[in-house]
């Protein structure tokens, strides 16, 4: 077994990292099988659900910046639900070769039967925990995050 010995590693943060991790591959995993009756992955509704966040058409690039991912990663999925009827891309008035992302109807119906089955799944796992803890949880996630996204390291 290998130990981690750098005195400058907190190992609370460390753990805590990689408790993230794998939490995000049980989450995507258990969302894949949550939604998949309605043609859509984990990513699919990560996706989705970024787009109907923001409220207004966005580009590829700018959804990936809000989700934390790479354009490319994010431009697949896209594509893949372009060809699925469940996303179509439209011309963007600020820049001719980014279009802009929007939800068909399709899209729409599956986004909305994936967020009517996340309520219970949601009570679910928060059962027994206070939401002071939730939200302590959340906070402390959320400064970490926005350290990674202020210097990239």
């Amino acid at each position: 077994m290998i130990k981690i010995t750098d005195k400058n590693i907190n190992p609370e943060t460390n753990d805590l990292i990689v408790e993230v991790f794998r939490l995000n591959g049980l989450l995507l995993a258990t969302a894949d099988k949550l939604v998949s009756k309605f043609g859509l992955t984990g990513a699919r509704w990560q996706v989705l659900g970024a787009i109907a966040k923001v409220g207004v058409p966005e580009t590829t690039a700018r959804l990936a910046r809000n989700m934390g991912l790479t354009r490319q990663s994010v431009q697949r999925v896209v594509n893949e639900m372009v060809a699925e009827g469940m996303l179509t891309l439209e011309e963007n008035p600020h820049h001719k070769r980014s279009k802009l992302v929007v939800m068909t109807a399709k899209g729409e119906k599956a986004f909305q039967q994936a967020i009517d089955l996340q309520g219970p799944w949601v009570k679910a796992l928060s059962e027994g925990i206070s939401k002071k803890r939730l939200k302590e949880a959340k906070e402390v996630l959320t400064i970490i995050g926005s350290r990674l996204s202020n210097d990239g390291s």
